[in-house]
C-alpha cells in the first residue's frame, strides 16, 4: 500500500511523534533532553510554529504543536534534526540517522487538545517509569499545573477553558491528569499519530477536507456500493 502524504494544515492542531532508529536512545543522559528540549523550541521559533506540549523519553518523543503555515511543521522537524542530531553523533562518536524514518503526525480538533496533553503528560508511566507526571521533568506538565510557568510554550486555549482562576484551572489540570485517559482514547490518539488519521469528529473533518486532497480518514470496510446504470 502507497505510504499516504503527511499532513500538516496551517492553523490547527498536531499531534507529532519522532522515535530513534531501531529502538536506539536518542537521549542517554541529562543534558542530552536538555539540549534536545532547546532544539525543539529554537526549530519552533524559527518556523513560526507553537508548542503547546510534549514529552521526552529515552528513545523517542511526543509534541503538540500548531504551525502558522503549511510548510513550518516540515521545516521545524528538518532543522530540529539537523540541530540535534548533529549535537548527538558528535558527543557520542557515532555517525548517520538517528531518527526512524520520518516523523509521524496527525491533526487533532482543538477538543481533544487537553486529552493529548494528559496522554503526554502520562506516557512515562505507560512506558514503565515508575514516576507521577510531577517529578518526571521531561514533558509539559509541569507549566500546565503550575509548578513553573515555561514562557516557551504557548498555552492551548482549552486550557484557559477549565476554569476562570490560575488555581482552578492548574486544579482542573491535575485532577485530569489523575483520572488519567480511559482505553478508548489511549487507542484514538495512539492510532491517529501512528497512521496519520485526523483525531476529529465528521464535521470537522469535512472542513478540514477543504483544505486538502489528502484522505484525513481511513476508509469504512466492506464492499464498494452498487451503482445501477442510468436508465
Amino acid at each position: 500500500m502507497a505510504r499516504l502524504p503527511r499532513l500538516a494544515i496551517a492553523g490547527h492542531l498536531h499531534h507529532v511523534l519522532q522515535r530513534g532508529a531501531h529502538g536506539q536512545s536518542i537521549c542517554s543522559a541529562t543534558e542530552d533532553y536538555e539540549e534536545l528540549l532547546n532544539a525543539i523550541h529554537l526549530a519552533a521559533r524559527k518556523h513560526q510554529v507553537a508548542v503547546h506540549g510534549y514529552v521526552l523519553l529515552q528513545d523517542h518523543f511526543h509534541l503538540l504543536l500548531t504551525p502558522a503555515n503549511e510548510q513550518g511543521l516540515a521545516l521545524m522537524m528538518q532543522s530540529l534534526g539537523r540541530t540535534y542530531v548533529r549535537y548527538f553523533n558528535r558527543k557520542y562518536a557515532r555517525k548517520g540517522t538517528l531518527w526512524e524514518g520520518r516523523f509521524k503526525s496527525a491533526v487533532l480538533q482543538p477538543r481533544h487538545a487537553l486529552a493529548a496533553l494528559t496522554f503526554m503528560d502520562l506516557h512515562p508511566q505507560r512506558a514503565g517509569i515508575g514516576l507521577p507526571p510531577s517529578d518526571y521533568p521531561w514533558t509539559s506538565y509541569s507549566h500546565y499545573s503550575g509548578a513553573i510557568m515555561d514562557k516557551r510554550i504557548v498555552t492551548h486555549p482549552a486550557y484557559w477553558a477549565l476554569g476562570n482562576t490560575p488555581f482552578a484551572r492548574e486544579a482542573a489540570y491535575q485532577a485530569a491528569a489523575r483520572e488519567g485517559l480511559n482505553s478508548v482514547q489511549l487507542h484514538q490518539i495512539t492510532d491517529s499519530v501512528t497512521r496519520g488519521w485526523a483525531l476529529a469528529d465528521d464535521d470537522f473533518v469535512a472542513e478540514l477536507q477543504k483544505n486538502t486532497s489528502r484522505r484525513l480518514v481511513r476508509r469504512t470496510p466492506g464492499r464498494p456500493r452498487k451503482v445501477t446504470a442510468p436508465d
